[in-house]
C-alpha cells in the first residue's frame, strides 16, 4: 500500500523510507572527451545532454536542462514521482 514502509529501503543516514520514495529521480552520467570537454548525460530524460569546459560546468547544465524537462512535464499535466533527492551523481 502506498505511503508503507518497505523492509530495506532507507536514505544514506540508513532512515527508512516510505514505499513511495525513491532516493534519487536522475542520475548524471558524465565523461571526458578525447578533446577535453566533458559530456553529461540524463539518461532517463531523453535529450538532455550537454557539455561542459569543466565536469562541474556539464554537470551544472545537465541538472539546468533536466529541471526544465521537469519544469515542461509539470506544465503539462505529466505527474512525477516523489523522490528524496532529485539527482545522483555518477562517474
Amino acid at each position: 500500500m502506498a505511503g508503507e514502509d518497505t523492509p530495506g529501503e532507507t536514505d544514506a543516514r540508513g532512515r527508512k523510507l516510505p514505499h513511495r520514495y525513491n532516493e534519487t529521480m536522475y542520475r548524471i552520467e558524465t565523461e571526458q572527451e578525447a578533446d577535453g570537454r566533458w559530456i553529461a548525460e540524463v539518461p532517463e530524460l531523453p535529450g538532455v545532454l550537454v557539455y561542459g569546459a569543466t565536469r562541474e560546468e556539464a554537470v551544472r547544465k545537465a541538472q539546468t536542462l533536466s529541471l526544465r524537462v521537469l519544469a515542461d512535464r509539470l506544465e503539462n499535466g505529466e505527474a512525477l514521482p516523489e523522490v528524496q533527492a532529485v539527482f545522483k551523481l555518477v562517474a
